[in-house]
């Protein structure tokens, strides 16, 4: 009824370093969902990115994302996983 599991995680996004300038911002993103498939036991399907996150990623386009980042992931009953930015 009311498993869920909330977590709050701060990611952090050294590896988006590591691509080229121009593919940053598309690496942190991955970077951010293999990070919650880690911790929350879940395969990619069941991830979903909210918009307000995706926004945090690109704010500063795709040569520079943040070095890290304060996520909230909610894992439901049905497995899928909910990830928001931490207030």
């Amino acid at each position: 009824m009311a498993d869920e599991v909330s977590r709050i995680m701060v990611i952090p996004l050294r590896g988006a370093r590591l691509a080229p300038r121009s593919r940053r911002t598309e690496r942190a993103v991955k970077e951010v969902k293999a990070a919650i498939m880690r911790h929350m036991k879940v395969d990619a399907e069941h991830v979903w990115i909210d918009k307000t996150v995706n926004e945090k990623l690109w704010e500063n386009g795709i040569r520079n994302p943040p070095s890290k980042i304060t996520v909230k992931a909610v894992k439901f009953d049905d497995g899928l996983v909910e990830v928001s930015l931490s207030e």
